[in-house]
């Protein structure tokens, strides 16, 4: 058996990249329970479906097992992603979270950019 075939993901949970993705989710979520009771429609709500939309649309991706569709998908997860940074940046700004929780959620989020990035170029670069 080839060594590509061997390391083949097959599932979407097997992608670190997905599994760091929950995790941030997770810590927004966290987070975002601690905003004001107004909040909860707002600001709060809109944090957890960015971030939410990031595995999602990464596990989308993947199990559709085009390239091409992963890619797209990929690039809507990168979007969220960047939604998400936004809120968090505003949250802050709002002084509803400190800068050290805000540094914090955006050094994660430029990790998972950076996984994406490169977990794109790979996909791009394979034939």
């Amino acid at each position: 058996m080839a060594e590509s075939q061997r390391t083949r993901i097959r599932s979407y949970r097997e992608l670190k990249i997905w599994q760091r993705s929950m995790d941030l989710t997770v810590q927004t979520y966290e987070l975002t329970r601690r905003f004001p009771s107004e909040e909860k429609y707002g600001l709060s709500s809109q944090m957890r479906r960015a971030a939410a939309s990031v595995p999602a649309n990464i596990a989308e991706g993947q199990a559709r097992r085009s390239k091409k569709e992963f890619l797209q998908m990929l690039s809507i997860a990168r979007g969220s992603l960047a939604e998400l940074e936004t809120f968090v940046t505003l949250s802050e700004r709002l002084d509803l979270i400190r800068r050290e929780t805000s540094n914090s959620l955006l050094e994660d989020c430029a990790e998972i950019n950076r996984m994406m990035n490169g977990l794109m170029r790979s996909l791009a670069n394979r034939g």
